[in-house]
């Protein structure tokens, strides 16, 4: 199925299905557990008690099998958590909440390259600083952090996963994913990232999930070539066919020379609408990756009324869409994720407010993206082996870059292409 067949077919269908959603209450299972929520405080300095934990890992073990009631950890704002955390299928319902002024950090250094307990590199999911496998799964205000040394863009191992979600109807609010190469595994399910700061290098948007983007500050970190997006699309994975990133009133910084995305799947999806793109966005926009004949493989990258010296959709490859409103409505609003039977607002006290605000279907010109109030990404110049930021550099409310050096190499185009890599 090609492009065009695409959106005939199956873009068309998703809208229908949206709008049959409409006004759709929260499912049982939501309701039940939000009405009988507990809060838990997490300070490493704390006294140990029944509701208090020193350790995110400790409360977690806490969870019960099975779990049907909303549990809120309460991280204290600025501490800094040394902890890798995998949170099972088999406790759902699970809130990570800190102050996005002072958000707590959770930090873990692994790559794919490290040793497991059994002598083997743990690979790119082994190398996950935060592993989310359950569902209703909430974050709000906390910094999700892999530290290790930066690789070079495809160097073997280099894979730096900060968070992973496999859990479906999961909702990520005023955090800050940092890493380098694969640092946001959206892997599958239903999710929903909003004012969100994402920082890395190679594919650092990666995964099969059916995925919507709101004012999100999107930095590539690496003066060497950046690709935002490897998304997985596939008719050969079961539940992929159905995946795709939807980007809204987002905003695409940073160094080195950055591509939108490259099709990791032969129907790779990704769509940008009301974003803006600096220079540093390079005028192809998209690479295919391996594959053959993009134009008729099923890929569906589109961009609608973006904004900014790398939006210019005249000088993409000639196999993406510059999308016509129609072909963007499906895309844009929370219900390309089903929101209104599950999303719910950081407090979780009401879901009036959030569906107001977020998942109304028009294509009405969108203001311009958000500031992040989590985190800045204040870039020093520094080679692509550089520390990562501290966390004490995420108090304050924009991302920006300083760098002559990459933005004037960034003109240059024709001789770059994203490196070479597997999963």
């Amino acid at each position: 199925m090609n492009q065009e067949e695409y959106v005939e077919k199956k873009a068309l269908h998703t809208m229908a299905t949206a709008e049959e959603l409409g006004g759709k209450k929260l499912d049982a299972n939501l309701t039940a557990a939000e009405e009988a929520k507990v809060t838990w405080v997490i300070d490493p300095k704390g006294t140990p008690g029944d509701t208090t934990f020193t350790t995110i890992t400790a409360a977690l073990e806490k969870v019960p099998e099975g779990n049907k009631k909303r549990v809120i950890l309460d991280l204290k704002p600025g501490a800094e958590f040394r902890e890798k955390i995998f949170l099972n299928l088999s406790k759902p319902f699970i809130t990570f909440k800190s102050d996005p002024k002072n958000p707590a950090v959770i930090a873990w250094s692994d790559t794919a390259a490290t040793r497991g307990k059994d002598g083997k590199p743990v690979g790119t999911v082994g190398s996950t600083t935060v592993a989310i496998e359950s569902d209703y799964f909430v974050a709000h205000g906390v910094v999700f952090k892999n530290d290790a040394p930066m690789a070079k863009p495809g160097a073997e191992g280099g894979q730096a996963v900060a968070l992973r979600l496999f859990g479906t109807k999961a909702a990520i609010y005023n955090c800050t994913i940092d890493g380098g190469q694969d640092t946001l595994y959206d892997h599958k399910g239903l999710h929903y990232i909003k004012d969100c700061l994402i920082m890395g290098s190679v594919d650092f948007i990666f995964g099969f999930g059916r995925s919507y983007y709101e004012g999100c500050t999107i930095v590539s970190v690496t003066k060497e070539v950046s690709v935002l997006t490897a998304q997985q699309r596939s008719k050969t994975i079961e539940g992929a066919l159905e995946s795709g990133f939807s980007f809204k009133n987002c905003s695409i910084k940073g160094e080195g020379q950055i591509y939108l995305g490259r099709a990791w799947g032969e129907s790779s999806r990704v769509v940008y609408a009301y974003t803006d793109m600096s220079k540093e966005v390079v005028p192809v926009g998209w690479d295919g990756w391996n594959i053959a004949k993009p134009e008729s493989s099923g890929i569906y990258y589109g961009e609608f009324k973006c904004t900014g010296p790398g939006s210019d959709a005249k000088k993409r490859v000639g196999w993406a869409l510059d999308l016509t409103e129609e072909q963007a409505k499906p895309f844009i609003g929370t219900h390309y994720i089903y929101g209104d039977s599950w999303l719910i607002p950081p407090d979780g006290t009401s879901t009036s407010s959030s569906s107001a605000s977020t998942s109304s279907n028009s294509t009405a010109e969108a203001p311009t993206a958000s500031s992040n109030s989590t985190a800045s990404a204040n870039k020093k110049e520094s080679n692509s082996t550089a520390e990562a930021p501290t966390a004490t550099s995420y108090s304050t409310a924009s991302a920006t870059t300083s760098n002559s050096t990459a933005s004037a190499k960034a003109t240059n185009y024709s001789s770059s292409s994203p490196p070479a890599k597997g999963k």
